[in-house]
């Protein structure tokens, strides 16, 4: 069973400026997808269910990495990889975890923690700030991050981003940025587009605050460093059996 690499308590000090050899390298890494972990209510319409895995199932899943030689790993390795060839432990894989669900630290935390495995969480920072009971709070984020969870940006209303102003732009990717800095000491410097959403201009403003890499809900698998505003990940839809799961991470 692997062992978390907490981040470190400061934020990084810089992106690693890519060697020679980056342009070249190519990572084949699932990036998997993940939404809420728990048993969709009753009443609860198709999109709810496809977004949600139940806790049981999502502790055979860990199970399966656990027993077959995976090791989980952050974002920000991923990026080291590709920009200046940091090795990476065998069979890597990314769990990642959009919105920032209540049910993300009551359930997928707990369970990471099990099997001695690190998450990646998008969260939107002003569902955090309303209280919205269905969102972690603030001291919930901390003591993940605290535990060497990743806590990452993915804006602050959860907008369509594309076709917007500038300022609006801002607003929504600069914000979050605090925010997290704030609460958790650790600046954040990945984003996932709310809904997959995205064009230049958002991608334009990313970059321009140093978010060193974006995740998409396009499909795929292959990661590079030209291609690090656009990364795909491999989504885990609910109802899927833990053959499925297999399927998606060989």
């Amino acid at each position: 069973m692997s062992t978390p690499a907490p981040l470190p308590v400061n934020p990084p000090a810089g992106r690693p400026a890519p060697d020679v050899d980056a342009p070249r390298r190519v990572l084949t890494v699932p990036i998997l997808m993940y939404h809420y972990i728990s048993v969709p209510p009753p009443d609860a319409d198709k999109y709810r269910v496809d977004l949600s895995v139940s806790p049981d199932m999502f502790d055979q899943q860990l199970a399966y990495l656990a027993e077959n030689g995976f090791s989980t790993v952050s974002l920000y390795a991923l990026l080291e990889h590709l920009s200046i060839g940091a090795p990476l432990p065998p069979r890597p894989v990314v769990l990642t975890f959009d919105d920032g669900y209540r049910d993300n630290y009551e359930n997928a935390f707990p369970l990471l923690k099990k099997y001695g495995f690190i998450g990646t969480f998008f969260v939107v920072s002003d569902f955090i700030n309303a209280g919205r009971p269905e969102y972690m709070t603030w001291d919930m984020v901390r003591e993940m991050a605290e535990a060497g969870m990743s806590i990452e940006s993915h804006s602050r209303t959860h907008p369509d981003l594309r076709g917007r102003s500038f300022q609006f732009l801002v607003w929504e990717i600069l914000g979050p940025i605090e925010a997290i800095t704030h609460h958790t000491g650790r600046r954040p410097h990945f984003f996932c587009y709310p809904a997959g959403k995205y064009d230049r201009d958002v991608i334009a403003v990313l970059e321009s605050v140093e978010t060193w890499a974006a995740v998409t809900t396009n499909p795929g698998r292959r990661q590079t460093l030209d291609t690090a505003m656009t990364w795909p990940r491999v989504r885990v839809h609910g109802g899927g059996s833990l053959r499925d799961f297999a399927r998606l991470v060989n």
